[in-house]
């Protein structure tokens, strides 16, 4: 199969049952040794399985073999490409949490809210995003009750792929959320859509109201499955918490406030028995797939033997370290020195009580509590919040340490609790005693002692919704949220600065155009159904 990526999506026509499988969750570690047809690959569940897993490991890794050699996607450095790698650079390195010293390409444009329409780095999200959409509309398409009745698909067998085919389903609404949310509009196609033709153009409002629909409907019959019954699946609570998501930042993306319609998301997942994990350093070591798997409710899954990759988790993880911050006390063989944090973050965050935990994730021994140079890794706090050892203090299975088992904790327990009380705040009747409560449990789990009340808000500041925002900073940080989160609160462009934001050493403006980045250059080319959709300012 020709390995190059078509950016065109009604282009794509891909056979998603021909690419290798590389196991993203650690339940479907099947690999198979073989490349085939639909009609083999579709016709039992546990063939269909394995292009599942292909699904949810286009998140985690960049290409065929792993950690590098047959990339998925060509115009970057595959270690780059990376899914979760590229969506996590966007969301924090734009913002007051994140920086990153390397002298690549042009990411130093992506630093300092300076990007373009050929900017690799912006590019290589939007590839992702839309190659993860293909993969999906292959697998859904080749699902449906008519394709498997043709090739006689049992009946046991039939209620399983249907069940793959919802989750599937829930992962290109994902990637459409992500679309929404970094670049607005852009080319839609889902399974229906003719194979070869160019894609039409869908506007914010389009996306929005598809992504919205396909989740009220694609869990008719409770095909999903249960929440926390399988670790890592995308399930029911998945959905809901998408939705809450979806609605809470609705202002921002419609025009239109839906607070009450995302506390009644939150409300769902809340109810559905998750808790939160005692120890808040647990969430982001070797074992979170067991010691943070009642809180975390969909996770991008990484295993130091089976999902290998220069992205994802083993950046996070190993572009964090240097200087006085060990490789060994991350439990890898080296770190990159490239990520810090700016000051304005580690501000928010050492403002709390003498209790909170979280503050020990911030790290300042030898370092300019400033950043003055961006490309010096001295200049800027560090951050220790991902590592790979377990909550033994044992090291993750890659013996070498190069790669870590440590899952990515993309929705969570915390977070829902936060999204619920901000909804509160923000509908036409606030509920600020509840929205209190929420944040109060939230912060009492960082102290250790989930009863504990030695670092509780003893009332809101005003409407509290600056309260809701900096708990949200403490508790998220470097969770590849904070750039939507300072966008819904009016803070990302304007209001507020940090250091090289706009190309300014101090901190600048930007035009409020840089709310969302471009749609690349090349796409523009390949489909002229997107000439004249350009986002404002590009």
């Amino acid at each position: 199969m020709n390995q190059k990526f078509t950016r065109t999506l009604g282009m794509l026509a891909l056979g998603a049952m021909l690419l290798p499988v590389a196991s993203c969750n650690k339940d479907l570690d099947q690999i198979p040794s073989y490349s085939a047809n639909a009609e083999v690959v579709y016709k039992t569940a546990a063939s269909a399985e394995q292009v599942l897993a292909r699904l949810y490991a286009t998140f985690a890794v960049s290409g065929q073999t792993g950690p590098a050699g047959s990339p998925d996607i060509s115009g970057i450095d595959e270690g780059f490409s990376n899914y979760l790698r590229q969506y996590w650079q966007l969301q924090e390195i734009t913002t007051d949490e994140a920086i990153l010293g390397w002298n690549d390409g042009n990411l130093i444009y992506v630093n300092t809210l300076q990007w373009n329409a050929d900017n690799e780095f912006v590019r290589a999200t939007y590839d992702r995003i839309f190659y993860e959409i293909g993969l999906c509309n292959e697998f859904i398409r080749q699902t449906t009750d008519a394709r498997l009745s043709e090739r006689g698909v049992t009946d046991s067998d039939a209620k399983l792929i249907r069940q793959y085919r919802a989750e599937a389903r829930l992962l290109r609404a994902l990637s459409y959320w992500h679309a929404i949310d970094l670049f607005g509009g852009g080319p839609f196609t889902d399974e229906n859509s003719a194979l070869g033709v160019n894609p039409p153009y869908y506007t914010r409002q389009q996306l929005f109201t598809y992504v919205e629909n396909e989740l009220k409907n694609l869990d008719k019959g409770k095909v999903l499955l249960n929440p926390r019954q399988v670790y890592g699946r995308a399930d029911r609570a998945m959905r809901w918490t998408l939705q809450s998501k979806l609605y809470l930042n609705a202002k921002v993306y419609t025009n239109t406030d839906r607070s009450a319609d995302a506390v009644v998301y939150a409300d769902s997942v809340i109810n559905a028995g998750y808790t939160l994990t005692p120890t808040y350093a647990n969430l982001f070591l070797a074992d979170n797939n067991t010691t943070g798997a009642n809180e975390i409710i969909f996770p991008i899954t990484f295993d130091g033997l089976r999902t290998k990759t220069y992205g994802g988790m083993t950046y996070l993880v190993h572009a964090a370290v240097g200087r006085a911050v060990s490789a060994s006390s991350a439990g890898i063989n080296g770190g990159w020195a490239g990520l810090r944090a700016k000051p304005q973050l580690t501000s928010i965050i050492n403002n709390t009580s003498a209790t909170d935990s979280r503050k020990d994730m911030v790290f300042t021994r030898g370092q300019n509590p400033n950043v003055d140079t961006i490309g010096v890794f001295s200049s800027g706090p560090l951050i220790t919040k991902y590592r790979n050892v377990t909550s033994g203090g044992k090291p993750g299975s890659d013996t070498v340490g190069d790669f870590p088992d440590t899952d990515f904790p993309m929705f969570r327990l915390a977070d829902v609790l936060l999204i619920k009380a901000e909804g509160l705040l923000r509908k036409a009747s606030p509920d600020k005693t509840t929205a209190l409560a929420l944040i109060n449990q939230v912060r009492a789990r960082a102290t250790g002692n989930l009863s504990s009340h030695t670092n509780d808000l003893p009332a809101l500041t005003g409407d509290g919704l600056d309260d809701v925002f900096n708990e949200r900073t403490r508790e998220l940080f470097w969770e590849g949220q904070r750039r939507t989160d300072l966008i819904r609160f009016g803070k990302f462009t304007s209001n507020y600065n940090w250091p090289f934001k706009g190309g300014v050493k101090a901190g600048a403006d930007v035009p409020a155009t840089r709310a969302l980045f471009p749609l690349p250059t090349t796409d523009l080319v390949a489909n002229p159904n997107l000439a004249g959709h350009q986002n404002p300012g590009y």
